[in-house]
């Protein structure tokens, strides 16, 4: 198990360093193999007006077999959808999320918000930043 634990640590780290990923901290138990984090972009471009779509994974130890509720939250000016979602235990633990700009969003970066809540032992976020580029 500790093998296909840090086999995987590795793979997140390799696409954490090469794809532009951000990591949050390590939620539900306290050792590796009992927990989990979430990887998501470490930042995306969207126009005014338009929709990407960027995906969030859970990355699993191998002794973490619970339910996940992610909560996404963004500010004024993007939209996130879905907004809340559970991923199951028996899920692979890939969510996709559509990010709209609005039409008059003001040009810049935002930061999407997202946390995510086992059903016991502790909770993780990590933020990514959106930038909105003109349309």
């Amino acid at each position: 198990m500790k093998t296909m634990l840090g086999m995987l640590m590795v793979s997140t780290l390799a696409v954490t360093a090469l794809g532009g990923c951000s990591l949050s901290s390590r939620g539900g138990g306290i050792d590796h193999e009992q927990s989990f984090r979430l990887v998501g972009p470490a930042d995306t471009t969207v126009k005014q007006g338009e929709m990407e779509v960027v995906t969030i994974k859970l990355a699993r130890g191998d002794e973490f077999k619970r339910d996940v509720k992610l909560d996404i939250r963004a500010p004024k000016g993007i939209r996130v959808e879905p907004n809340e979602t559970k991923v199951a235990a028996s899920q692979q633990g890939e969510v996709q999320l559509r990010i709209t700009a609005d039409k008059d969003a003001a040009l810049g970066d935002y930061d999407v918000y997202v946390k995510g809540t086992p059903e016991t032992g502790q909770p993780t976020s990590l933020d990514f930043t959106v930038n909105v580029t003109a349309g």
